[in-house]
C-alpha cells in the first residue's frame, strides 16, 4: 500500500503549539510556510490508527481504562519484532509521557542536591527535569570532531565516581545531534554505571528512527548487571506522531523499582493513560508497521535533500547527515550572528522557523534543529526561502562570494 507522505496539512487555529509559536513571531508570514521546529510530523496520522479509532468509538465506553490484554502484547511484540528486545506484560507501566517519567525517576533515585549527569547539547526538558526537582545537573559535554558527536568517556567516568552523583539521564538515539550509539559504546556507557552504582534513565523514543547502514540497540540489553537499576523510556508518540495521546510505555524490569515507580507516579499525578491513548498505540504497533516503514524513507531522502543543499550553495553552514531521528542539527555559526540576530534573519528575513540550539545547552550555540517530517516539496521551499534570503542579506553577502 502506498501511503500519503506529500499533502500539506494546514494546521493553523487548531492549536498545534509549534503553528501558534510561529506565528506570534512573525504575524505576516505567508499561508504556505510550514514550521520546521517543534518534533512532531506534518503528516497525516497512519489511516489504520484513525480508521480503528473511529470503529473503536462505534462500541466503546469512554469511562476509566487502565492497561488491557491486547494493548500489553502490542508493546511486548514491538520490542521484540522491531528491537530485539525480550520483555515481559508486567514490566511496562504506561505513563501519560515520558516527561512524566523523567520527573517521577529523579525523584525516586535520588534527593534534593544531588547530581544528575547529562550529555548536553540534549533534549532541553532533561535540564528541566533536574532543576525543577532541585537536582545539580552534572554536564558531561558530547566531543565534537569536525560533524561528530561522540561521548567523553573520561569525563563521564570522573563525574560517575562522584558518590554525590546518583543516576545518568541518557538520551538514545541522541537529540538533537542524531547519533546512534553504537553497542561498544553502549556497552563501555553500561560498565562504567554499573562500576559506580548508577541508576540509569535511558530516553529510546527515537529507536524506531534509524537511517540506513546504523543499528540501534537497546540498552537494556548490553550489560544484565544493569537492568536492575535502569529505567527504559519508550513510546509510540514519535514513531507514529501520537503526542497528543498523551501516553507511553516505561519498561521497569526490576520489581522493587517498578512498584516504587508506580507509588510515585500514583502520588504525584495519579497517572490514569486516556482510553484513546491504548488503543491508538495498539493500532500502531499492530497495523501501522508498513507506515512507518514507507516514513523512514522519507526522512531519509529529506535529510540527504538538506545535507545536499548546503553543501552545494552554502558549504559554510554545516548539516552533517543524521543517523537517527527525524530531527537534523544545522550549525549556522559561520554566519558570525549572535543568538538574537540569527534568530531574526531566520524568522523575519527567511520565514525558516526551527527550534533554537541554545536551548539544548550553550553547547548548542549557533546551532539550530529542524524537523525532517514533513512533505519533500515543502522542505525543499523551506531551503530556497533560506537560501534567497542569505543572498540578499547585506550583512551575510560574504557567504555568496
Amino acid at each position: 500500500m502506498g501511503y500519503d507522505f506529500t499533502t500539506r496539512v494546514n494546521r493553523k487555529d487548531k492549536g498545534a503549539l509549534k503553528w501558534e509559536q510561529m506565528y506570534k513571531l512573525n504575524p505576516d508570514v505567508s499561508e504556505d510556510v510550514i514550521p520546521l521546529s517543534d518534533a512532531d510530523m506534518e503528516f497525516k496520522n497512519p489511516p489504520e490508527v484513525i480508521e480503528g479509532l473511529r470503529e473503536y468509538l462505534d462500541e466503546a465506553v469512554l469511562g476509566y481504562t487502565g492497561p488491557y490484554e491486547s494493548f500489553l502484547t502490542a508493546v511486548v511484540d514491538w520490542q521484540k519484532r522491531r528491537h530485539q528486545w525480550e520483555i515481559e506484560k508486567e514490566w511496562i507501566v504506561p505513563t501519560q509521557g515520558i516527561l512524566s517519567a523523567f520527573y517521577t525517576a529523579i525523584r525516586m533515585f535520588s534527593k534534593k542536591g544531588d547530581g544528575v549527569i547529562n550529555f548536553r547539547p540534549v533534549y532541553y526538558p532533561f535540564s528541566m527535569a533536574i532543576e525543577d526537582n532541585e537536582r545539580t545537573e552534572v554536564n558531561v559535554p558530547l566531543l565534537k570532531n569536525n560533524d561528530d558527536y561522540t561521548i567523553d568517556f573520561e569525563a563521564f567516568e570522573k563525574a560517575a565516581a562522584d558518590p554525590n552523583n546518583k543516576i545518568l539521564l541518557f538520551c538514545s538515539p541522541h537529540n538533537p545531534v542524531g547519533r546512534v550509539w553504537k553497542k561498544e559504546e553502549l556497552e563501555k556507557l553500561a560498565g562504567i554505571a554499573v562500576k559506580h552504582d548508577l541508576y540509569v534513565i535511558s530516553d529510546e523514543i527515537w529507536y524506531d528512527f534509524i537511517m540506513p547502514g546504523h543499528q540501534h540497540t537497546v540498552l537494556a540489553t548490553v550489560n544484565e548487571e544493569l537492568t536492575d537499576k535502569l529505567i527504559t523510556c519508550t513510546a509510540a508518540s514519535k514513531s507514529f506522531n501520537l503526542a497528543g495521546m498523551m501516553a507511553s510505555s516505561i519498561i521497569i524490569s526490576n520489581k522493587k523499582i517498578r512498584e516504587q515507580f508506580n507509588q510515585e507516579l500514583a502520588v504525584e499525578t495519579g497517572n490514569m493513560v486516556g482510553i484513546l491513548g491504548y488503543k491508538a498505540y495498539e493500532l500502531a504497533y499492530t497495523k501501522s508497521e508498513a507506515w512507518l516503514d514507507e516514513l523512514l524513507k522519507v526522512i531519509d531522502t529529506n535529510q540527504h535533500l538538506v545535507h545536499d543543499y548546503f553543501k552545494e550553495y552554502f558549504p559554510q553552514i554545516k548539516a552533517p547527515l543524521i543517523e537517527g531521528t527525524y530531527v537534523q542539527w544545522l550549525d549556522f555559526n559561520a554566519l558570525g550572528l549572535d543568538q538574537e540576530e540569527l534568530e531574526s534573519f531566520l524568522q523575519k528575513d527567511a520565514a525558516f522557523f526551527t527550534t533554537s540550539g541554545y536551548i539544548f545547552g550553550e553547547e548548542g550555540n549557533g546551532f539550530e534543529r529542524i524537523n525532517l517530517a514533513l512533505p519533500t516539496d515543502a522542505l525543499e521551499e523551506a531551503l530556497h526561502r533560506l537560501g534567497a534570503a542569505l543572498k540578499k542579506s547585506k550583512k551575510l553577502e560574504r557567504l555568496n562570494r
